[in-house]
């Protein structure tokens, strides 16, 4: 995996200053454990919050930053932690780490967590502190063995220097961290499915309300957040609000810094710590190199493969969550994915729609049955036996498969590639419809919505 610098082209060195979440990185990839991190001023933060500020005052901090959800969805991070309740009299509460992290194209958790494990650690601590939970969990992806063995590491460290456990840095403070291995199902990263998953029971999303901040894990109070998201939180404690809005460029809403990266057949395929704000057009050519010789980009997702796919004229929109909508999709985890000249996009989808398909949790009838019909139909269209209609029996379900339509977010980030492929795309669908067929009775499909 590739980190380079902040700005490929001059080679600014990362700082403190301008990279608060990988400033700290080794050059040689391997992790930093304890006593290098405290060298760099790990644990400064923390301590900073546990002598010199209140409880509610750090929750005030991390609201006024402006620091949003760094997993998918954008939610601000200060709001959800405001959501836990004041009532003192409830001493249970849990800190929840969301590191399942099955997005396809997605891998900035993973290297945070392998090559920084108490960046992720302090910030939970600090958040704990601020939350009053007494206890947390890391939520981790299975197959992340790396990132377990690092982490489990981490946790011993900080227990033996008093940074987890009882009476923690003198304050009266207790929080107990555990790494929790999950089993590897996609829906754990939806985070009441996440909840039933650490409890035991079947991975599948609660009804809300109530949310996890009211009745969470074992019916207490929880909050949720993203490794990303909590790893802002140290710098944010250290430096303050105003530091970290400025890390932003001009025009974007969003504050701070974002790992970004880009997958596909391009030079330089990497992750990189950049500003939120940078555009499409710096991410692919100035970090990721463009495209290798021999192929062209003729298409791309922006964060992972739920967002919708864009043109390279779309390149030059900032990266952010509100520049990212002005083209017509979701900033989603910000590790887009180009795809090359060479890439028929109804094999693509068919290959996506498989994946979304069999990650459902079933629980729903729309997403149950809707992304197997998708599948189904993709394939037949694929192998050139496609019925007339079939493309409208396709944009129907991304209509029914929509945002509000569904039990949670599943299935809108499974059909939302689908729709924007066919709308940019339709000439490919089109070539898959055999030539002699016969249209599908109306009553056969469902109705195209908003048609």
């Amino acid at each position: 995996m590739t980190l380079t610098s902040f700005g490929p082209a001059n080679r600014i060195k990362r700082s403190a200053e301008t990279h608060p979440l990988t400033w700290r990185l080794r050059d040689d990839g391997e992790a930093v454990w304890l006593d290098e991190y405290q060298a760099k001023n790990g644990y400064a933060a923390a301590r900073k919050a546990f002598a010199d500020m209140a409880q509610d005052d750090i929750v005030q901090t991390v609201k006024d930053s402006g620091l949003k959800g760094r997993g998918g969805a954008g939610f601000p991070t200060g709001v959800k932690w405001g959501l836990m309740p004041k009532d003192e009299s409830i001493n249970i509460r849990y800190l929840l780490c969301n590191a399942d992290e099955m997005e396809p194209n997605t891998w900035k958790d993973r290297m945070l967590m392998e090559q920084l494990p108490h960046l992720l650690i302090e910030g939970m601590l600090i958040s704990a502190r601020a939350l009053k939970t007494y206890r947390g969990y890391i939520f981790l992806r299975g197959e992340y063995t790396t990132a377990a063995k690092h982490l489990n590491r981490a946790v011993e460290e900080a227990k033996a220097a008093g940074l987890l456990g009882k009476n923690i840095l003198g304050s009266g403070f207790d929080f107990e961290l555990f790494v929790h291995t999950g089993a590897g199902r996609y829906i754990c990263g939806e985070e009441t499915a996440l909840i039933n998953s650490l409890e035991g029971r079947r991975a599948n999303p609660r009804s809300k309300p109530p949310f996890p901040a009211a009745v969470g894990v074992w019916g207490k109070p929880t909050c949720v957040n993203n490794v990303e998201t909590l790893c802002n939180v140290p710098a944010i404690i250290a430096d303050g609000v105003d530091w970290y809005k400025s890390l932003a460029r001009e025009g974007s809403e969003d504050m701070g810094t974002k790992l970004m990266g880009f997958s596909g057949k391009v030079k330089n395929p990497g992750l990189w710590e950049l500003p939120f704000g940078v555009t499409g057009r710096e991410l692919f050519e100035d970090y990721a190199g463009g495209m290798r010789d021999g192929y062209q980009l003729k298409a791309w997702q922006p964060g992972g493969a739920g967002t919708g796919f864009l043109l390279p004229e779309h390149l030059d929109a900032q990266m952010y969550a509100g520049g990212i909508a002005k083209v017509g999709t979701r900033m989603g985890t910000g590790l887009a994915m180009a795809v090359d000249d060479s890439v028929n996009m109804v094999s693509l989808l068919r290959n996506m729609e498989e994946f979304f398909a069999r990650e459902s949790c079933g629980f729903c009838t729309p997403c149950r049955d809707g992304l197997p019909w998708s599948v189904k139909l993709l394939r037949a269209i694929e192998n050139g036996q496609g019925q007339a209609g079939d493309i409208e029996t396709l944009l129907g379900l991304v209509g029914f498969l929509g945002p509000g339509k569904t039990f949670c977010a599943h299935a809108p980030g499974a059909v939302e590639p689908l729709g924007s492929a066919i709308k940019y795309f339709r000439h490919e669908f089109e070539a898959g419809i055999a030539p002699t067929s016969a249209a599908v009775p109306p009553l056969a499909r469902p109705i195209v919505v908003g048609a």
